[in-house]
């Protein structure tokens, strides 16, 4: 076996994955004589993870120097011509004419932004500053509204705040029974795994809630196989069991919260034989689920996206919410409700500016107080900020139907990951102007007028925060390659050619994020004691830290204290309702969406690294046997899959670890194989969140052409 030696010049630089909201801690192996990453290592050193990482963590490095990256721009004047390497001063200057045309003579919230939950802190900010600032739309929204929205709102209502989890991830060890709904974490959040091993070997018990048997599922101690897009009616029906056996702590509910009265009214009806008819879980199993998490000592409910993903996910949040005030467990070690952040920078990229509804530091843009905060910062008047604009997918319609004409992405890839994507994609082709600012040519970026060649987080200095609220810094370890520039660098010169270069003229991403510290200053998320030294000495910092001399607030709420003004938590009575597509004659099944362990979001990334494709190269439909028999399918046919939006041809595999009437297939793959041609974009009423994880589906098997 050859052995691979390591020169003795290499240079280990500290930094984090790119990836998921773990952001796992990182060193990259660099070459200082060719300025080549040639390998990466876990950082025993960071708290969060201590040296784990995932697959695709240990082969991110590899993306660095790969040859499908884009390293000058590209740049067309119609849709017709081919994508041709042009100079930097061309792109810009044919953007910013672009840009003056199209408002000109359709008005300024005719240009877009659609940004993403992997950019940095800084750039977060700056895309948000930019949009409002120079373009002076409202529109801006980021894919993160398809990934955390619901959970968001949810905490937002009942906590006052929103923050992932608002207590550090080693919390999750020291818990007694953990109720898990609607995540796979052995897939989607891989090095978090050590926490729940942890726990169950110091005695916990940890109970599933999904319509499928994952990994994760396989450590549990059990698993409530549930129907999509019925985990409000569980959790409805744990709350009623709970106050049925008097297994609630009225002491903590009121002292330390309200709303209780009216939650005891709403759910009375909601029998453990009601949810059974429901969501398909037998009562005595949901009797006991309650009788377990009630007893422990210490009990926690965590949520993900196959419980928020729907046209009332804000509300399923709430209920579960509910569950874990109703029996005092919030705000101490090893209790208390959280959602598992699923992007890079999920959490810090919707706490700077770049959600519609949003100013920096989790501000509320129709707050006139807000606003004026954020003002006084940037120099302007408050009068000059737009009010809020359109969600992630209302903007994409927008497009579809010819409301937006231009539209500058940074950082996502809409054309695979937005619901309906077939009406999203002929948009795009239909814009007046599209530029995207990417690192490889992803579907989108394929559909533009012109491509930005941007850095890699190894190339590029910025924080991120991850899923337990702490900033991070993910330090520069190589240049970008050929004439690659970091995101905020594109913001800035536009900005000068748009004729706004005030408050844009910043030298590195240190001074953005001087800035961003200013500007969420008395804020829910306020960062102002938080610096890059701050962040290196101590390996990350959480917040709220609004002061230099803060030690950042691992646990929000330890005092039991929440964020309203009056301190207290909030309880909502809510009231079930089914999915906006149930299955019918005509499409009699169910179809939800997932992740894969060596795929990430649309794969713009994981698909061009061997290591991950070649155990996953194709999107494959799950099917229950006894669904499979019906159709005579077996693993390996072709089946087709048709939904009220399209149609999608893939190969099935038949396991019994799925619900019978529920067919699964993961949604990191485009063009004709892409699941999100199949998806239903009903959203909620408050998250505006489309509804990925159920829709009526119709199941054929395709028969040799």
């Amino acid at each position: 076996m050859a052995i691979r030696m390591l020169p003795w010049s290499l240079i280990k630089v500290k930094t984090h994955c790119n990836l998921c909201a773990m952001q796992c801690g990182l060193k990259f192996w660099v070459e200082p004589a060719n300025g080549q990453v040639i390998g990466v290592e876990g950082d025993y050193d960071f708290p969060t993870t201590h040296g784990l990482m995932c697959i695709k963590g240990s082969v991110s490095y590899k993306q660095v120097h790969h040859p499908d990256r884009l390293t000058r721009p590209l740049m067309r004047k119609s849709l017709s011509e081919p994508l041709q390497p042009a100079s930097w001063e061309d792109a810009l200057s044919f953007s910013a004419g672009r840009i003056r045309e199209i408002q000109a003579a359709h008005g300024r919230e005719a240009m877009g932004v659609y940004g993403g939950g992997a950019l940095t802190n800084e750039t977060a900010y700056l895309l948000g500053k930019w949009a409002r600032l120079v373009l002076k739309t409202p529109h801006i929204d980021y894919n993160g509204r398809f990934c955390m929205s619901s959970a968001a709102a949810g905490q937002k209502k009942a906590f006052g705040v929103d923050r992932g989890l608002p207590f550090p991830a080693g919390d999750i060890a020291l818990a007694k029974c953990i109720l898990l709904v609607g995540s796979n974490v052995a897939e989607c959040l891989p090095p978090l795994m050590s926490y729940f091993h942890k726990a169950k070997e110091q005695g916990a018990v940890i109970i599933a809630v999904d319509p499928r048997t994952t990994d994760t599922g396989r450590i549990a101690d059990g698993v409530l196989r549930i129907r999509p897009g019925t985990d409000l009616a569980l959790a409805q029906t744990l709350l009623h069991v709970l106050i049925r056996e008097n297994w609630i702590d009225r002491r903590f509910i009121a002292e330390h919260t309200t709303g209780f009265e009216a939650v005891e009214a709403s759910v009375q009806a909601c029998t453990p034989a009601w949810a059974e008819a429901i969501a398909g879980i037998p009562a005595p199993q949901i009797e006991e689920t309650a009788r377990v998490f009630a007893s422990a000592s210490e009990s926690m409910v965590l949520t993900s996206r196959g419980a928020e993903q729907h046209s009332k996910g804000v509300d399923t949040v709430l209920a579960f919410i509910n569950l874990a005030l109703a029996t005092g467990k919030v705000g101490r070690p090893g209790c208390g409700f959280g959602t598992l952040t699923g992007q890079g920078n999920g959490q810090g990229g919707r706490e700077h500016g770049q959600k519609a509804d949003q100013l920096p530091g989790y501000r509320d843009i129709s707050n006139p107080a807000h606003r004026r905060a954020v003002a006084q910062v940037w120099g302007v008047d408050e009068s000059e900020i737009p009010g809020p604009g359109l969600s992630a997918y209302e903007l994409l319609d927008a497009v579809s139907r010819k409301k937006i004409r231009g539209l500058f992405v940074m950082g996502s890839n809409p054309a695979v990951s937005a619901p309906k994507a077939g009406p999203v994609r002929d948009g795009l082709k239909a814009l007046e102007f599209l530029a995207v600012s990417d690192f490889f040519l992803s579907e989108t970026a394929a559909q533009a007028h012109v491509v930005f060649p941007v850095a890699l987080s190894a190339e590029e200095s910025g924080t991120t925060t991850n899923l337990e609220g702490r900033g991070l810094l993910r330090e520069k370890a190589v240049d970008p390659p050929g004439d690659a520039r970091p995101d905020w660098q594109v913001l800035c010169a536009l900005a000068g050619r748009l004729g706004r270069p005030e408050g844009f003229r910043f030298q590195n991403s240190e001074a953005i994020f001087n800035e961003l510290r200013r500007a969420t200053r008395g804020g829910a998320a306020d960062y102002s004691g938080i610096s890059y030294e701050k962040i290196r000495a101590a390996r990350g910092v959480h917040w709220p830290c609004p002061s230099d001399d803060h030690p950042g607030a691992p646990r929000l709420f330890e005092d039991r204290r929440f964020w309203h003004p009056d301190g207290k938590a909030r309880f909502h009575a809510l009231s079930y309702r089914p999915v906006a597509e149930e299955p019918d004659a005509e499409y009699p099944y169910v179809l939800t969406t997932g992740r894969l362990l060596e795929h990430y979001l649309s794969g713009n990334q994981t698909h061009r690294l061997e290591e991950l494709e070649s155990r996953h190269p194709e999107p494959l439909a799950e099917i229950h046997p006894d669904l499979a028999k019906d159709l005579l399918v077996k693993t390996g046919d072709l089946v087709r899959l048709t939904t009220r939006r399209g149609q999608v041809a893939l190969r099935a595999r038949v396991t019994p670890e799925i619900l019978p009437s529920v067919v699964f297939v993961p949604f990191h793959w485009g063009g004709a194989r892409c699941v999100n041609l199949l998806t239903n974009p009903a959203l909620d009423p408050v998250s505006r969140m489309p509804e990925f994880k159920a829709c009526a589906v119709r199941i054929e098997k395709e028969e040799p052409s």
